[in-house]
């Protein structure tokens, strides 16, 4: 059988536990690194909504005679750069064709070296063991 005809989860034959623990740990990186990309989207959309809602503001700043204060919010802050010279946008497609994408490739390209390309192999190995 090969490995492309064992089961999903089945570790190819000659591979040793630290490899499918070293594997495991890898994908755990992976994984907080995704609930990491996540944060930083939200970032990108919180800050976002933000910066529309303070159209509202200028608009009751001035209604309620507030002129000088409207501007400062308007002029100032509205459309500010979150970095230097940069929108959350930017941020985050810096960070996804950078450090993200290089750390996806790389974890595939360990995984396919040492488990035929097999996923999550710790994860197949403790249902089995759970569930026996």
């Amino acid at each position: 059988m090969t490995i492309d005809e064992r089961p999903a989860g089945s570790p190819p034959p000659d591979i040793d536990d630290m490899t499918v623990e070293a594997l495991g740990r890898l994908s755990e990186a992976l994984e907080t690194t995704e609930r990491a990309r996540g944060h930083l989207y939200s970032f990108h959309q919180l800050t976002g909504h933000a910066d529309l809602q303070l159209d509202r503001v200028v608009e009751l700043l001035r209604a309620a005679g507030h002129p000088d204060l409207a501007d400062v919010v308007a002029d100032e802050l509205i459309g500010r750069d979150v970095l230097p010279d940069r929108w959350t946008f930017q941020i985050m497609e810096e960070y996804d064709d950078g450090y993200y994408r290089f750390f996806t490739g790389l974890e595939k390209r360990i995984r396919d070296q040492l488990a035929g390309g097999r996923r999550h192999l710790h994860e197949a190995r403790m249902k089995r063991e759970r569930q026996s």
